[in-house]
């Protein structure tokens, strides 16, 4: 019996390589600091009640269960408004 060889890994290695390379590129073409997901999100800085209206708005127009819609993160501010950014799909399916 004839022992085979490990496989040439070459093409493998530069399609990995060119993958990474356009990654990187297209996230640099967005802005430093573009996601490395999907998501769309959008940052407000309002008085209490009128973001608990926008968050409200948000799971309005963009269902919880089709958009993976969420508050990602919130803050209090010293002049005690409120900035939230919000999270969602771009799409459903």
């Amino acid at each position: 019996m004839s022992r085979l060889g490990r496989p040439p890994l070459e093409g493998l290695k530069r399609q990995l390589r060119n993958r990474r390379d356009h990654a990187s590129q297209s996230r640099s073409d967005q802005g430093p600091n573009a996601a490395r997901d999907s998501f769309v999100r959008e940052t407000y800085t309002l008085e209490r009640g009128e973001a608990r209206q926008k968050a409200r708005e948000w799971f309005e127009r963009f269902p919880k269960a089709a958009y993976w819609t969420q508050v990602e993160s919130w803050r209090q501010l010293p002049d005690r408004r409120i900035e939230f950014t919000m999270r969602r799909l771009p799409t459903a399916d």
